[in-house]
């Protein structure tokens, strides 16, 4: 068991200031409108808040003139000027229309938010004030929620929730709580993204809204439908309502881009560096077989350059010898003006490929809400949602070939490299492509549902319960099977001059299925992927005095379940496909290669039959015969578990259990005959998890369970003081907690070598992340939705990890000894038996250091009314810097050091346009070590999207329909990663641009 006390001069003072405030003002009666923000134990506020009480000193949402996106912004005004601690929110423009449609895109407006796109272009995560998108809680109705899906291009098995599953129709608020408080969930060190769903209350009487549109991407170059209706109804005593809501989505996807997984250089053997062998046994192979480090000191060396000249058409059209020895002396001749160094460091993709994706991104989703209101003291509601997406990616790469795992790579001749060892111009002779057809087909489904009550009673109303459960499920599987099959070996010339990604040149004719395609060197795999995610919950709330001045207890339990499952029988698909079963259907001993012979059900005689021209310039897979003659369907339902599946994600599973018990304060008191409002507790938190993974010992594979727990404390301390009537100033103190990654914990417990001496497995005992924060600001409101806002903050934070070693007894492992084979059982009775002998282990551990963020945000929101009516404008940036103490990582990465936002508006009683953009800075991808090079990371480039909005109304006609148009990337920008240098691509997609023409109408 471990807990965790925060001893820092900042958390002392929060004690300080938390027990001062209490022995003084805290029910102290001010004159004032109890504030519409409230704590996560009450309702959220609403889209069409309820009418406040009289007072003069309060913004009454509901008197709000304006319709539209200019009625969201005031209400988003409204709300963060009323709040104690620092929050963002958005809020619906009407019932069923958010301003974006998209949530992650909508939350990409706030001050300080990071938006994760896809590879297609769509916002999936965000991230918030310099950490990543695991770093995020993101809760529904103020209880937590997990989802199973993945992107197309991406991993997602830590904390992430894809918000791209839920439809932004559904939802009538969202807000950002930037600073904590004692009664908000724990769990997001950056911060909490809320979702509030639409209630029927938050509009009475009876509405119904509809909205259908088309959409058409310039790269899928199709067009595709969407819609949603939403009815809601509220009783004429005031006391029954309900609301549903559908959403149903049919959509395409056209990407076009390049991938590399990387890049590498040439690993030189002893001949081809010019090195003298060291002394040894007497083998005249040897000195072309080894490939010393000395011979590649910047690292990677996957480019195996063949040792003698290959005999082939390629090498002979090159001029050169087959069967010649390939010496130091020939590669200088071939390349001259290079040294011996700078051809060992030259810089190329590992596997440059044009890439592209096409497919369908389907989803039907369906909001159900319920409220009963018996009496004034007294309402109940029950929330629910459910969503079911069919994701399709026809995906297609030609792969060339730089990196090999057998010496018989490209020949580089007339190689052109800039001054950091990147090749920019180059012949390759005995070069290959293959093909990597890989579809995806993909079935997500997510349903939650989320009852709960409030309850006034006592004297005067003045105690309130309020009551909340929740449960939801998200599950996923994705099937995704590989067919890989090569060219001849043929000579090309290489180029990387600036272009967005390097291009080749080649004489073969990739489109041809009769070109010679060959599966020497191929493969075929049946990878298949299976996620599920459970939360369930409970929270009780009992708040003492009224909204503006109170003691508030409460308890919270939370119950969370995350498992991953990688299914694969690649080798008995390859074993009818490529290889060749006896005709009983037995394996031939020995196992034939994957090289099409006669016994294969696909030989190489026939390969080109089950090709086909493909649309982007290279071939594709006939996959419903290729399938259907291959026995694929019965393989693909009988594939074993294995340790991880395609997207790298590893098997296995964290179950956590987490209680939290908090008491918050609120109050007010006068400073300077100023009004000043604050918020201070603490929260107690325990957890208790539970890791599971497949430990793989020999040829005997057993599931392993860890246990961990651990216990924190958070206090929390937040004011707001009115200096003026509309200046605001604003600080806050907190400390906060993520749980560590859930790929970090899991045992997958493996020896690496063969006397059970050295393992790599998970870390069940890994700490949390902690942050201590300290934020700032203030907000000067100049009318109506106008405000201009600037806030510092600073976060340090512990917890990081990085591989570390240690030495524990066998016993320790959680690996029955009787399970090891028998080599491994006699090395272990050899160092005295399972309880003595002793197993050095490599795993994550939290490292001895903090990372500092510090940074700042501004916001401007300003009405230009006096000079046109309904114009305006609304703009954002967000600076960070990152250092590092003792061992934390120099960076965090995914991290943008500038972020800035820009919206313009205009509109009247039945027009609107708005134009937005965003930009988001260069930033670092990874840490340092890609591929094997020292120095190298990825880096993200810097990229801006401008997106268009626009609408019309028709109030003469029934229903008064909305012509709705946006124009989604207007400019067509594309995503770009490089590997270190600027010229060496690392990844590159175009989404293209979307246009959406849509009619929208209410009765």
């Amino acid at each position: 068991m471990q807990i965790h006390i925060a001893r820092t001069t900042l958390s002392r003072a929060l004690s300080v200031v938390l027990l001062g405030i209490a022995s003084g003002s805290a029910f102290a009666q001010a004159q004032a409108e109890p504030q519409t923000q409230t704590t996560p134990a009450q309702e959220p506020a609403p889209a069409q808040p309820a009418v406040a009480s009289e007072s003069p000193d309060v913004t009454q949402l509901d008197a709000v003139s304006v319709t539209g996106y200019r009625r969201s912004l005031q209400f988003s005004t409204d709300a963060k000027r009323e709040s104690t601690g620092f929050t963002d929110s958005i809020f619906a423009e009407d019932i069923g229309k958010f301003p974006d449609q998209n949530i992650a895109e909508s939350l990409s407006r706030v001050p300080g938010i990071q938006l994760s796109r896809d590879v297609n272009g769509e916002g999936v995560n965000v991230a918030i004030r310099g950490l990543g998108t695991s770093f995020t809680k993101t809760t529904l109705n103020g209880s937590s929620i997990a989802t199973a899906s993945i992107g197309l291009n991406a991993q997602n098995q830590n904390r992430e929730v894809d918000l791209n599953l839920l439809p932004t129709e559904f939802f009538t608020q969202l807000t950002v709580h930037k600073t904590p408080t004692a009664g908000l969930l724990e769990g997001g060190v950056s911060g909490v993204v809320d979702m509030r769903s639409a209630r029927p209350f938050d509009n009475p009487g009876t509405h119904f809204t509809y909205q259908l549109q088309a959409e058409y991407n310039d790269i899928s170059e199709k067009t595709s439908p969407r819609g949603s209706f939403m009815g809601s109804w509220t009783n004429e005593a005031g006391t029954f309502g309900a609301l549903v809501g559908v959403s149903s989505v049919r959509g395409k996807i056209g990407v076009e881009g390049y991938e590399t997984i990387g890049w590498t250089n040439p690993g030189l053997n002893e001949v081809q560096c010019g090195i003298t062998p060291p002394p040894g046994p007497n083998d005249d192979q040897a000195p072309y077989n080894n490939r010393p480090a000395s011979c590649n000191t910047g690292g990677g060396g996957n480019w195996l350059i063949p040792s003698h000249v290959p005999n082939n058409a390629s090498a002979i059209g090159a001029g050169l010898t087959p069967g010649a020895p390939i010496t130091r002396d020939m590669l200088l001749a071939l390349n001259p003006g290079l040294t011996i160094e700078q051809i060992g460091e030259a810089l190329v993709p590992r596997l440059g490929r044009p890439v592209h994706m096409s497919g369908d991104r389907d989803r039907d989703s369906v909001v159900a809400s319920f409220e009963w209101k018996p009496n004034e003291d007294m309402s109940f509601y029950l929330d629910t949602m459910y969503s079911k997406a069919r994701r399709t990616n026809e995906r297609l790469a030609i792969n060339l070939v730089m990196r090999n795992f057998a010496a018989n790579g490209a020949i580089p001749i007339g190689m052109q490299l800039d001054g950091n060892g990147v090749i920019t111009e180059a012949t390759f002779a005995n070069a290959q492509f293959f093909l990597e057809a890989r579809p995806y087909f993909e079935d997500v489904q997510f349903w939650n549902v989320n009852p709960g009550a409030q309850i006034f009673f006592g004297e005067n109303d003045n105690i309130k319960l309020d009551v909340q459960a929740n449960l939801g499920r998200s599950w996923m599987f994705r099937e995704s099977p590989t067919v890989l099959v090569n060219t001849p070996f043929t000579t090309i010339q290489y180029l990387n001059q600036g272009g967005d990604f390097p291009t080749w040149q080649t004489d073969l004719n990739l489109n041809d299925p009769n070109l010679g395609w060959t599966w020497e060197g191929g493969r075929v795999n049946i990878q298949n992927e299976k996620r599920v995610t459970e939360t369930q919950g409970a929270r009780a709330d009992l708040q003492f005095g009224e909204d503006k001045n109170n003691i508030t207890v409460g308890f919270a339990y939370d119950e969370a379940e995350r498992r991953i499952q990688g299914f694969d029988n690649s080798a008995a698909w390859e074993d009818v496909a490529c290889r060749g079963l006896n005709p009983d259907g037995s394996v031939p001993n020995p196992r034939l290669p994957c090289a099409g012979g006669p016994l294969a059900a696909v030989p190489n005689a026939n390969l080109a039959s089950y090709l086909k021209p493909g649309p982007h310039g290279f071939v594709t897979v006939d996959f419903d015969r290729f399938k259907r003659d291959t026995n694929y369907y019965e393989l693909r339902d009988n594939a074993p578990e294995s340790g991880a599946a395609n997207t790298a994600a590893s098997t296995g599973g964290v179950h956590e259990k987490n209680m939290g018990f908090y008491v918050e304060l609120n109050g007010e008191a006068d400073i300077l005959d100023r009004p000043l409002r604050f918020n201070a507790g603490v929260r107690y938190v325990t957890t208790d998890q539970e890791t599971r993974g497949p430990v793989q010992s020999g040829a005997t594979r057993n599931y392993v369970t860890l246990k961990s727990d651990y216990k924190e404390v958070l206090p929390s301390f937040s004011a707001a003081w009115d200096v003026a009537d509309d200046v605001v100033l604003r600080m806050s103190g907190s400390r906060t907690m993520t749980r560590p990654n859930p790929s970090s914990m899991l045992p997958n417990t493996n020896f690496s070598d063969p006397v059970a001496q050295q393992a790599t497995r998970g870390n069940p005992d890994l700490t949390p992340y902690l942050s201590t924060n300290f934020d700032i600001g203030g907000e000067w409101y100049t009318g109506d939705e106008g405000f201009i806002g600037l806030t510092l903050f600073d976060k340090r934070i512990d917890g990081f990890t990085v591989l570390g070693t240690q030495t524990i007894p066998f016993r320790e492992l959680g690996i029955a000894f009787e399970d090891l084979n028998d080599g491994q059982r006699g090395a272990i009775n050899a160092r005295g038996g399972p309880d003595a002998a002793t197993v050095t282990v490599q795993q994550q551990v939290n490292a001895d250091g903090t990372l500092n963020i510090r940074g700042w945000e501004a916001i401007w929101v300003q009405p230009l009314d006096k000079w046109v009516n309904g114009l305006g404008f609304m703009a954002n940036y967000t600076k960070i810097k990152q250092s590092a103490e003792g061992d934390a990582p120099a960076v965090a990465v995914g991290v943008a050091p500038d972020l800035w936002n820009a919206t313009a508006y205009w509109e009247n009683d039945v027009a609107s346009v708005r134009l937005s953009y965003t930009w988001t800075d260069d930033m670092i991808a990874s840490q340092t070590n890609e591929n094997g090079i020292p120095y190298a990371r990825r880096t993200i480039d810097a990229r801006g999207q401008l997106d268009l909005s626009a609408s019309y109304t028709f109030t003469s006609l029934p229903t008064e329909p909305q012509i709705t148009l946006n124009v989604i990337n207007i400019t067509g920008e594309s995503m770009r990663q490089a590997f270190h240098w600027d010229n060496a691509t690392y990844e590159y997609y175009d989404p293209g641009t979307t246009v959406m023409l849509g009619v929208r109408g209410k009765f």
